[in-house]
């Protein structure tokens, strides 16, 4: 099927078009075959998105900063300009392309931290930092708690796999102890919603656990160093306040929290009834591992302090052609914060820009925008363009739009979402995350097909990336969701795109050198917005909506 209307191209046909609009990001120029009203993609609006967008003025654009604001005043503007229509107001409220979201900021009071193990042989105080790890709490200014402990294993329930670790083990009134991670033969997507953080505090809180220990492991350490983790520790926490002012996804129930290094988390098992090192073993080998109380109290205290802070979503849609169809809406969505300016490292440049994480992906939605608003016969869903605020924070902004749509969440049909696509090298494949989920990965694989494009499978299964960025809001609100990456392969036999990937993570993520000085090939760019552009109207001309498969896990657990 087509997936541009009839007569939109006149004699020119849609594969011919797409090489057209590729020979034109090559070349930089406009090919006479194609009429002067037909857009192609553009790599210098590219360019400039992302010059803007990661300028130092911008201060790394943290969320609720006057940064981030200007770089949100810069997407709403572009919008305005393209004639799309604002959706950012909630439902009921006057339209705007702002959707503001109102966070509480939680700092933990410096030297107010302390874990104590008491012992059979008398009180063990953990050092902070070095030993363990703690949060300002975001619902209370105080918190205190001297409890007995259990081990729980993992702490995950899951009935589809078959895994209760809290199965005939009481934990009310107590301080869970678990193990970073999860089983390793969970599936990696399935397993990283199981083993999550958030998935394990609800379950300890639905048992009357009163508060939550966790054990940064041996196998935890060799992916991520305890270390590595405690630069963070004096970072405050983000959470979006609820109508009521009350932080979503908190449990009051659990008191406090702490996360302690390997080695000093022994204090806690002596003379219990089995033995941490064999636990850890155990744990290495993928082995089964049982529950069981702990002979210790312990006491887990500190104080935080709040603040306010607002941080807009901008919403914008490009209004569907069909007269019923065009009350669904394709997402497109893409992350506009980076985490700002850095407290520590040795550094002179403490600007953490952001260029590729992920100027680069806001920059190809507003051109996939661009390319949309200016077809002269739209598609015939609508199309919504969703850049979202506090990703950094833990995929925040996405998670407040899913809570709190501005359109009811039953026409949202689909997400494709993109976060920090590597622009680095001319790419042969892209990388759909989340496509063997629904059958959006038949939608994405046709659509990047026409215009020569493979859709690869998962090369980092182990990453569980389908859990890491702003799709999974979407996915726990029903939406079938992919997370559109480039692939692996080159055009240039001479590169190696998995290589150049890896370098990126080591050298460059989340580190000030993620700046325009990064030899950005912004053909490939361009190539990865039409492509965007490909797959967004794939979509939005079918028939039928994206359907998760039968019997899919996200599905099933979600559904709408």
């Amino acid at each position: 099927m087509n997936i541009f209307p009839p007569k939109m191209f006149h004699k020119t046909s849609l594969v011919a078009f797409a090489f057209i609009a590729l020979s034109a990001c090559n070349k930089s120029t406009t090919p006479t075959e194609v009429s002067s009203n037909e857009s192609l993609v553009n790599e210098q609006n590219i360019k400039a998105h992302i010059e803007f967008l990661a300028d130092d003025t911008l201060q790394g654009r943290d969320t609720g900063s006057v940064g981030y604001q200007i770089s949100a005043n810069y997407v709403k503007s572009y919008f305005k300009q393209l004639g799309l229509t604002p959706k950012g107001s909630n439902i009921g409220e006057s339209q705007g392309f702002e959707q503001q979201v109102r966070f509480r900021k939680s700092y933990l009071v410096d030297g107010s931290a302390s874990a104590i193990v008491h012992g059979l042989k008398g009180d063990t105080e953990l050092e902070y930092v070095t030993q363990f790890l703690m949060s300002g709490s975001s619902l209370k200014n105080e918190s205190i708690i001297k409890a007995p402990t259990v081990f729980v294993g993992y702490g995950v329930i899951s009935d589809e796999f078959g895994y209760n670790d809290y199965e005939n083990i009481d934990v009310k009134g107590k301080i869970v102890v678990a193990l970073t991670g999860r089983p390793d033969d969970l599936p990696s997507e399935e397993g990283a919603h199981i083993g999550s953080s958030a998935e394990k505090s609800r379950h300890a809180a639905e048992r009357g656990a009163v508060g939550f220990i966790t054990i940064h492991t041996p196998k935890r350490e060799l992916v991520r160093s305890f270390e590595k983790s405690s630069k963070n520790a004096s970072a405050p926490r983000l959470s979006w306040l609820k109508k009521d002012n009350t932080p979503f996804g908190k449990h009051p129930e659990i008191i406090s929290s702490a996360y302690i290094q390997q080695d000093a988390a022994k204090a806690l098992f002596e003379g219990a009834e089995f033995n941490l090192a064999d636990i850890y073993t155990a744990d290495t080998n993928n082995t089964a591992i049982q529950g069981f109380n702990l002979p210790h109290q312990v006491t887990l205290k500190n104080r935080s302090r709040h603040e306010q802070i607002t941080s807009p979503n901008i919403i914008a849609a490009v209004e569907g052609s069909d007269d019923q169809l065009k009350n669904e809406y394709v997402v497109f969505s893409a992350h506009l914060d980076h985490i700002g300016i850095s407290s520590h490292g040795d550094n002179e440049d403490k600007i953490n820009n952001g260029a590729l994480d992920n100027a680069s992906g806001v920059a190809i939605l507003l051109e996939t925008a661009r390319l949309l608003a200016e077809m002269p016969v739209k598609p015939k869903r609508s199309v919504l363009f969703v850049v979202v605020t506090g990703e950094e924070k833990g995929l925040l902004g996405s998670s407040y739009f899913a809570n709190n749509p501005t359109l009811p969440v039953t026409q949202l049909v689909a997400n494709v979402n993109l976060d920090m696509p590597l622009i680095l090298y001319p790419f042969a494949d892209v990388i759909a995350f989340g496509s063997t989920h629904s059958t959006l990965g038949e939608i994405v694989a046709t659509a990047a097909n026409k215009i020569d494009i493979e859709l690869s499978e998962d090369p980092m299964p182990e990453q569980a990336l389908f859990t890491r960025s702003d799709h999974y809001s979407f996915v726990k609100a029903g939406i079938p969701s992919v997370f559109l990456m480039t692939g692996f392969k080159s055009t240039d036999e001479n590169i190696d795109g998995g290589a150049v990937f890896g370098d990126f993570l080591k050298n460059h993520y989340h580190q000030h050198s993620d700046e325009i000085t990064l030899p950005i090939n912004y053909q490939a760019a361009a190539n990865f917005a039409l492509v965007n552009m490909m797959i967004g109207l794939e979509i939005a001309n079918q028939t039928e909506r994206p359907q998760w498969h039968k019997g899919d896990f996200f599905g099933l657990t979600f559904a709408q």
